[in-house]
This record gives structure tokens, C-alpha cells and sequence, in this order.
């Protein structure tokens, strides 16, 4: 099959890393091959994958995007890497918590806040890994980031277990929400099961299995998504045969596009095409579209 260009939703199946769950899709043709937002072995759901000049995408994909989990969390036990993957450090009585204490301490994900980045992660110290200096046996920093939660939900408890439902900014750590809450109640928590189900601006529910795409790789076609798509907020503007021209060069087009607004980002497409991602600016009072990235697709 030949190189396509575009965005495949893929459910990705627990037990796999997102770099081989990619790796599957080689053997499809598909050399030039990416994704957006790593899901753990461990987790399960929508994995938003890049092919072909949708791999130049990635960086805006992840800006500002929001995420949708599900997942289960056990109360009374602590493991090195925050979730069930781990070697269990710690088990404490969880006999004292209520559904109250529960729902109250949930309610404390909600908003910005402050989070420790779990020290078995990718998140880099000093270019390194920390789960490669973790399981080296030497000494994690401490790295924090910010996080905003703008939805959590508690959907069942069975103590020592709860499943709960979050919304959350790009680049959060559910398996330091679910660590935190336990550190907050005083028992330890770690999480047991995660699912992505929504990653902006693409559902779980429209992605397809490695299973399926292996029976039947022409379902690829079906399903690829055109990268304009991945952007929504991106306006779409529609280029002469001179301006595609001096696009494909690599040269800023002038515009005078009524609705330009300088430094507003948008997709340059020829005849169905998208050329480039370009940024409005504004040189010597004349409005221009300076291009970002160049899109090969033809």
C-alpha cells in the first residue's frame, strides 16, 4: 500500500507500547508513521496516529487539546510506578475511607493544580529518560508541571476500588491523579486500569483495532481522516495556481483575506491538496501568509 497522509484512529489494546502499537502499522506500507500523545502498555483507547506529512502535525495537535480518561484506581496500596505495572512499596489500611471521602477528594482534582510527574515516565533530566534513571536505581528528580481538570466524576465505588471519569489538559499524569488522591486520603492509591476515550477532536468510538486493519488493511482508506480535520480551529484557505506555486517554493503568499487576523494559524490548500500550515503576518502594512511547515502530499 502506498504512503498516505492523513490521521488514523487507532484503539489501542492494553499490554502494548504506543511505539509498537505504530510499528504494527510499518507493515502496512506506511514507512513514515507517528503519533500524538503516548498511551502507556497499560492503558487502553484512542491513540491518534500520524501518517505520512500528518506527522508534521504532531506539536499543534498537542497544544492546548483535551483529553477524556476512564480508569479504576485501588485504594490502600503504592507501587514505584503509580499504577498496577509497578512493584508494590506500600499497603495501608483503606478500611476508615467512605464514598464521601471519596467524592470530596475527587472533587479536589477539579482545576489547576500542581502535579508531580510520576518518576517512571518519559519526562527528561538533563536529556534522560526518569524511567531509565529509575530503573538504573538512580536518584529521580522531583519535576512537576502544570495540569487543569475541567471534568471529574466518581461512576462507581467498590472498596477498595473506584472507577472514575476525568477530563484533563494535554500532558496530565492519570496515574498521578489516582497517586495523589491516596496521598490525600491516607492510604495510598494506584491506578489499575485506564482508557483514553477522547482526545481533541477525535473520539474513541470511531477508531479501528490492529485486528481489523490486519483482516482487512484496505479499511485503512476508509478511515484515513484528512489532516485538516485534525485542526478544526484552523481556517481552510484556498490557493490560486500562482499562490500554490510559490507555496510549494517555500515563499510567503500576500494576502487580502478580510477575516486575516495576524498571527492566526490556517491550512493552504490547492485543489483538494493541503500544501502548507501557514501564520498570518503583517510586513511593512501588508498581510502575508509566512509558511510553517511545508506539506509534501502531492
Amino acid at each position: 500500500m502506498e504512503q498516505k497522509h492523513g490521521i488514523l484512529l487507532l484503539n489501542k489494546p492494553k499490554g502494548m507500547s504506543s511505539a509498537f502499537a505504530v510499528g504494527r502499522l510499518k507493515k502496512l506500507g506506511q514507512k513514515k508513521i507517528g503519533h500524538a500523545g503516548t498511551l502507556d502498555p497499560m492503558a487502553t483507547g484512542l491513540l491518534i496516529v500520524l501518517l505520512g506529512e500528518a506527522t508534521k502535525l504532531s506539536g499543534y495537535l498537542l497544544e492546548n487539546g483535551e483529553k477524556t480518561y476512564s480508569g479504576t484506581l485501588e485504594l490502600g496500596k503504592i507501587t514505584d510506578t503509580w499504577d498496577a505495572e509497578g512493584k508494590i512499596v506500600q499497603e495501608n489500611d483503606y478500611s476508615f475511607i467512605t464514598e464521601e471521602m471519596l467524592a470530596n477528594a475527587v472533587k479536589n482534582w477539579l482545576g489547576k493544580s500542581i502535579q508531580e510527574v510520576p518518576p517512571y515516565s518519559a519526562a527528561k533530566h538533563n536529556g534522560q529518560a526518569l524511567y531509565k534513571l529509575a530503573r538504573a536505581g538512580k536518584e529521580v528528580p522531583v519535576k512537576t508541571k502544570e495540569i487543569y481538570i475541567s471534568h471529574a466524576e466518581i461512576q462507581w465505588v467498590d472498596l477498595p476500588c473506584m472507577r472514575f471519569r476525568v477530563t484533563c489538559s494535554s500532558g496530565s499524569y492519570i496515574r498521578s491523579l489516582a497517586h495523589s488522591l491516596g496521598i490525600r486520603l491516607g492510604s495510598g492509591a494506584t491506578l489499575t486500569e485506564l482508557t483514553r476515550e477522547h482526545s481533541h477532536p477525535f473520539y474513541l468510538q470511531d477508531a479501528v483495532t490492529l485486528e481489523e486493519l490486519q483482516k482487512k488493511p484496505e479499511i485503512l482508506n476508509e478511515k484515513l481522516i484528512p489532516m485538516e480535520n485534525a485542526l478544526p480551529n484552523w481556517r481552510i484557505i484556498e490557493l490560486s495556481e500562482r499562490e500554490a506555486k510559490a507555496v510549494k517554493n517555500g515563499n510567503p503568499v500576500q494576502t487580502a483575506d478580510t477575516d486575516f487576523t495576524e498571527n492566526e494559524r490556517v491550512f493552504l490548500r490547492y485543489q483538494g491538496n493541503v500544501l502548507a500550515l501557514a501564520e498570518g503576518k503583517v510586513i511593512d502594512s501588508r498581510k502575508f501568509w509566512q509558511i510553517l511547515r511545508g506539506l509534501a502530499t502531492l
